[in-house]
């Protein structure tokens, strides 16, 4: 790995231990064991590179996000165990890769204050919706009609971040799978008050 690798490395380092506003010039160098002036050569300021090391972060957290919606796809698409048992594996996801996680969110923080940062994530959303959408209908992505991609995986991102949030602020008052699906029928309870649920 050449000095820019080592730099991109190590600034994704620092943002999963300490964070995009805590992780100094100092400490992103010292973690890539290069120079301090190796940031300036390379990526023109501490922001760009922690932006970069954001980039790649996000592409991981993309990454899990697929891998634990895709897991033990079946064919019974839209069935309650099959939505708990995801929603088990997203949970178990929040524990086993929280820093991961934090780092997303912070993301979204930095965003306001980089137009390249808004517009990945933009893309990034505009991805996740139709990729949950297919990972809740057990169907090809790219196979859904735009409206309800943008229903079903809109609604299912809004739920997933949220759930997200819950389980990295207090983990002991957030919701089981089984409450987030209990929680879900309850709620189409109120919307479609005649429905049978």
């Amino acid at each position: 790995m050449g000095n820019r690798e080592d730099l991109l490395a190590g600034a994704k380092r620092c943002l999963l231990d300490k964070g995009y506003e805590r992780s100094t010039v100092r400490d992103i160098a010292t973690e890539a064991g290069v120079s301090m002036a190796a940031i300036g050569y390379h990526f023109g300021s501490r922001e760009n590179l922690l932006n970069a090391a954001l980039f790649e972060a996000m592409d991981e957290w993309g990454a899990e996000v697929a891998r634990t919606l895709g897991a033990e796809g079946g064919s019974d698409a839209g069935t309650a165990e099959r939505f708990e048992a995801m929603w088990t594996r997203m949970i178990d996801s929040f524990t086993s890769h929280r820093p991961l996680w934090l780092a997303s969110v912070e993301a979204f923080m930095q965003a306001a204050r980089s137009s390249e940062l808004r517009d990945r994530l933009a893309d990034g959303m505009r991805q996740g919706r139709a990729g949950q959408a297919a990972a809740l209908l057990v169907t090809a992505e790219g196979s859904l009609p735009d409206d309800q991609v943008r229903s079903l995986g809109s609604v299912h991102m809004a739920l997933l971040s949220g759930v997200m949030l819950q389980w990295m602020v207090s983990p002991e008052d957030a919701p089981s799978a089984a409450e987030v699906a209990r929680g879900l029928r309850a709620l189409s309870g109120v919307v479609w008050p005649d429905a049978e649920n």
